[in-house]
């Protein structure tokens, strides 16, 4: 099974995603929802909610590990490839090697939680692959919460998402990385209020595209995950009455969530 976790449901956004690009291969999904956001967490907390998940994603039998979270895979990725034998996929680069590919100006936004614009990964690995980028970041504190209320087009969700673009609109960015997997659900929100021009990478999608490039190339792996007969499962560490509809939304589906502790 592919093991997939978030600090709550915006990760789904990542599982429908695999679910599209690779189908029959089953996922085991956990959205900490008792502990999030953890945007606004210390690296240490986050570290270790990210040690916990991967533990229980383990212990339901998954085999490969995608960290669906930005706040876990900018300050907990090295510390989970360094215990951890399993392949470990963060959101981070696919979608880091896509804005650097296809920014025509080298000017690219990300807008994230605060851990994950302090991290300063994303940077430092656009940086990486495109030395000449000039990067400009934006923490979006609030987008979590709006998304996990499920105000996803209320009105004072469209002024916030105004406010938080301003600066980058300022400095004239080509293409946007929605650096949190809960900011897909606002894309339409986004799109308008950052300008039809800029490139919106969503890294849900890239991240999938990312995981099927691996399978493809290594046959092992494939045949090990690969189970069309066996039921992806969702699981959540507490059950907030909006979550039901978020996860029928992201899903066009009605999805069956199990609670459990983390």
């Amino acid at each position: 099974m592919i093991g997939i976790f978030d600090s709550g449901v915006g990760g789904m956004t990542v599982a429908r995603a695999i679910e599209q690009c690779c189908p029959g291969y089953p996922l085991v999904y956990l959205g900490d929802l008792a502990r999030m956001p953890y945007g606004p967490k210390s690296p240490a907390m986050i570290t270790e909610y990210s040690h916990r998940n991967t533990e229980f994603l383990l212990r339901q039998g998954a085999q490969l590990i995608v960290i669906a979270c930005n706040s876990a895979a900018s300050t907990a990725s090295s510390f989970l490839r360094s215990h951890y034998s399993q392949t470990i996929i963060d959101v981070i680069f696919p979608a880091v090697a896509k804005a650097a590919a296809i920014s025509t100006t080298g000017r690219i936004g990300i807008i994230g939680t605060r851990a994950t614009i302090n991290s300063g990964a994303y940077e430092q690995r656009l940086q990486m692959a495109r030395p000449d980028c000039e990067v400009h970041s934006q923490a979006c504190p609030l987008l979590v919460p709006l998304v996990e209320e499920g105000w996803l087009n209320h009105r004072e969700t469209k002024t916030i998402v105004k406010k938080y673009l301003h600066p980058l609109r300022d400095k004239q960015i080509d293409t946007l990385i929605l650096g949190c997997t809960h900011y897909p659900l606002l894309k339409r929100v986004i799109a308008p209020r950052i300008g039809r021009r800029v490139h919106i990478i969503d890294s849900s999608v890239e991240v999938a595209l990312h995981l099927k490039s691996i399978l493809k190339a290594d046959a092992e792996l494939r045949t090990q995950l690969y189970d069309p007969d066996t039921p992806s499962r969702f699981f959540v560490s507490d059950m907030p009455s909006p979550v039901h509809g978020l996860a029928g939304t992201i899903f066009g589906r009605p999805v069956l969530l199990e609670q459990t502790d983390v």
